[in-house]
């Protein structure tokens, strides 16, 4: 069976990474941005990584810039925004496409282990987001790709993927899942 110990990534520098390096770890996947409305969740995921890292916990962050063009600049300029502003630590990794013929295959496996999750409709952007995809797409929720900026997937020890979290879910519920992963 596949996994995600399966993959070899580019870091920053555009070096490769093998993903079995993170065996035995629980990971958090997640594409990001630097200039969306769901770029403050840097902070959320920093405060996740500073409580669960020492328990074998790790987030592999993916900027894109396939949505909105949200996530201008350089690799490194982007990872320079990210340690100034929000203080990660967490490894940051080169630039990809999520979505479509050029989707790093990292991410097309993805896509292929858990569907749309849906949006948690008390979120205030949510329905914001339903509206603009829906009026392109009368049908994406039936798709599997990437939504939007911080879509995230939960890996366990194994390399499975157990979980998709779209932009909008409370990040509570994502560490619920993370401890129970981590026990």
């Amino acid at each position: 069976m596949k996994t995600v110990f399966d993959f070899t990534v580019k870091d920053r520098k555009g070096q490769d990474v093998s993903l079995r390096s993170y065996q035995g770890e629980v990971l958090l996947i997640v594409n990001t941005a630097t200039k969306c409305g769901f770029t403050p969740q840097y902070d959320e995921l920093e405060k996740l990584y500073e409580k669960y890292h020492s328990q074998g916990f790790e987030i592999l962050d993916f900027p894109c810039n396939q949505f909105g063009q949200q996530a201008p600049g350089t690799d490194e300029s982007i990872h320079e925004f990210c340690k100034l502003n929000f203080g990660t630590e967490f490894p940051r990794f080169k630039k990809v496409k999520v979505n479509g013929p050029e989707a790093d295959p990292l991410y097309q496996f993805l896509q292929e282990q858990k569907g749309f999750a849906g949006w948690d409709d008390s979120h205030p952007i949510a329905p914001v987001l339903d509206k603009m995809l829906s009026d392109v797409d009368p049908d994406y929720k039936q798709k599997a790709d990437i939504k939007w900026n911080f879509t995230k997937f939960l890996v366990n020890k194994y390399g499975v993927v157990v979980a998709r979290f779209e932009p909008t879910e409370k990040t509570e519920n994502i560490e619920k899942q993370i401890e129970e992963l981590l026990k």
